[in-house]
């Protein structure tokens, strides 16, 4: 069983950067996005899965970023994986992830605010 196509991935609400030294291996959120294009982050974590599993499809997104030579990594928050890309590179990871079967779920107040 494919389980991308049984993925519903979430964006984190903040903004994050790379902690200092642990580029690539642990971030830290910032309150407003910066202008260093380099060290602007953003988050996505899985709804639909949990432990090993999760762990195993995160790995799989990443891959399918590759392809299209997106830079992804995988970071543990709160002891699940997140996958952080840069936020010049969130329209085309959206993309990406929907492409390959990931359901993208968003806040309904944000589209239909009433």
């Amino acid at each position: 069983m494919n389980n991308i196509q049984l993925s519903v991935v979430h964006r984190l609400p903040q903004s994050y950067r790379w902690l200092s030294g642990f580029a690539g291996i642990k971030v830290e959120p910032i309150p407003l996005p910066g202008n260093d294009e380099d060290n602007n982050l953003i988050g996505l974590k899985l709804l639909s899965h949990e432990g090993e599993l999760a762990w195993q499809v995160m790995h799989q997104l990443t891959n399918a970023l590759e392809d299209i030579q997106v830079k992804a990594a995988i970071v543990e928050i709160d002891g699940e994986p997140c996958l952080f890309v840069h936020r010049e590179d969130e329209s085309a990871t959206l993309c990406c992830l929907k492409n390959i079967g990931a359901a993208i779920a968003e806040s309904v107040t944000a589209l239909y605010p009433f």
